[in-house]
């Protein structure tokens, strides 16, 4: 009899949880966006190595690098954006929660409007040539989104958010590091958090 309370409580915070959380979000996702940001962060690397190979590291940031720069950044988010829908719709038709429904909706919504801000922001800090600024801008203003949205899904992800804000604030005392705390808080921490969850939540007998 106590065996089948328990098993009936569970079912219940189940559902509760489907109901009022998406916890759907894929780990693999968090590992396919760092592996992305790693491979966009070589190619600013080189990029930027290429152009003080042929200039000295006080000279202002030329357009054509700068546009380089943000092709490669842009490049890096679409990558990000696109394999975290494709394994996100993965795991929700496995689970057979709707990826559309209200939650999820929720979610995104919390989640975009203070990395929007902060995109706005970095389009002012770039029209000022600012860009020393804007790794520790992408840094806080994504933690703020993840810290935002995450009562709307898995609990974990907020402290992904603080360690983003941490980060995001050692940087802006850090301002010539820029790339290796972008390359720590969206590549490093994205994939040893995505690795953490995908086996938590997808590949623990319980959730199977």
């Amino acid at each position: 009899m106590n065996q089948d309370s328990l098993e009936a409580l569970k079912d219940i915070q189940h559902i509760m949880a489907k109901s009022s959380r998406f916890i759907s979000l894929s780990g693999l996702s968090g590992i396919a966006a760092g592996t992305c940001a790693l491979i966009g962060a070589f190619f600013a690397h080189t990029a930027v190595e290429s152009y003080y190979q042929q200039y000295s590291e006080g000279a202002s940031v030329p357009s054509e690098l700068r546009n380089q720069l943000i092709l490669i950044a842009a490049a890096v988010f679409v990558a990000a954006l696109l394999f975290a829908f494709l394994f996100t719709y993965k795991k929700s038709k496995k689970d057979g929660l709707p990826l559309g429904g209200e939650v999820s909706k929720r979610l995104i919504w919390n989640t975009l409007v203070p990395m929007f801000i902060g995109g706005v922001l970095i389009l002012k800090l770039i029209s000022l040539k600012s860009y020393a600024l804007i790794a520790p801008a992408s840094l806080l203003f994504y933690g703020l989104g993840l810290i935002n949205g995450s009562k709307y899904t898995l609990a974990e992800i907020k402290y992904l958010g603080y360690m983003q804000l941490v980060l995001g604030m050692l940087n802006l005392w850090l301002p010539k590091y820029g790339l290796h705390f972008w390359v720590v808080g969206f590549g490093i921490l994205h994939i040893f958090y995505g690795a953490y969850m995908w086996r938590k939540y997808e590949t623990s007998p319980s959730n199977k």
